[in-house]
């Protein structure tokens, strides 16, 4: 029977999760180990020499889990030493993530860097965002969950190469017109601060990006399109490397 290990950033009883947990069953056997609370945009935040409690939990449909105080890349690498009892699983799957993960987003995505751990471990993974901040309910997840299905069995067969993952954003509603295949796009952040004396928080409006630009996920989840950009970890501009040797550094 095929193993699916189910994870998110959104916190272990986020619906998205429950959606997500509950479609990957047609493909296989599912476990579920997530943040106990909430690690939107931590990254690949992986905790070292301090305790990370783990404990059991049921969802919402009484599905048992492992909530995990820490970050999702936490919950992967426990999992990866002993913290799940069917490791290694055949995919790990990330999601379903309360709003989009496109362009460079996906440096601050806790969801997208739980895929990657799993890339680290040598596991294929899928990471799946709706672009949708108010979905509140698992119905709001259904059809990103059966997309997110589609691309899970298309991965089973056919595999991945080493330390890639495929990121998966579904536009929100019923109607997505199909499955594009994108590179990332360029998000615009639209931070902004709020301060009372010493204390700061980062705020603002939903970031925006070129949507103009034909091919990227911005583009295809703006046209109504699924959008799947294979990432990896090799973030080396091997086309700058011919450019940067002619720099001819001298050192003292």
């Amino acid at each position: 029977m095929t193993r699916i290990l189910v994870t998110n950033d959104d916190g272990v009883q986020a619906p998205g999760i429950l959606a997500l947990a509950i479609a990957m069953r047609s493909l296989g056997d599912v476990e579920v180990i997530a943040p106990k609370l909430n690690q939107s945009a931590s990254g690949h935040k992986k905790t070292l020499y301090q305790d990370i409690p783990v404990e059991n939990t049921v969802l919402a449909d009484g599905t048992p889990a492992l909530a995990v105080s820490g970050s999702p890349a936490d919950c992967i690498a426990l999992a990866a030493l002993g913290a799940s009892t069917a490791w290694a699983p055949d995919i790990v799957v990330s999601g379903i993530n309360r709003g989009a993960n496109m362009g460079q987003d996906i440096t601050y995505s806790g969801t997208v860097t739980a895929a990657l751990e799993a890339s680290i471990q040598r596991v294929p993974a899928v990471a799946v965002s709706l672009n949708q901040r108010n979905a509140d309910a698992v119905e709001d997840y259904a059809t990103a969950a059966q997309i997110a299905v589609a691309v899970v069995r298309a991965t089973l067969k056919k595999g991945l190469p080493a330390f890639t993952v495929l990121n998966l954003n579904v536009p929100a509603g019923k109607n997505v017109k199909g499955l594009r295949l994108t590179r990332q796009g360029v998000r615009t952040y639209l931070d902004e601060s709020a301060r009372e004396g010493s204390i700061w928080r980062i705020v603002g409006p939903e970031p925006s990006g070129n949507i103009e630009e034909e091919g990227t996920d911005l583009w295809a989840v703006h046209n109504g399109y699924a959008s799947l950009t294979p990432i990896h970890l090799d973030m080396t501009v091997h086309r700058f490397i011919a450019d940067l040797a002619a720099w001819d550094i001298v050192l003292p």
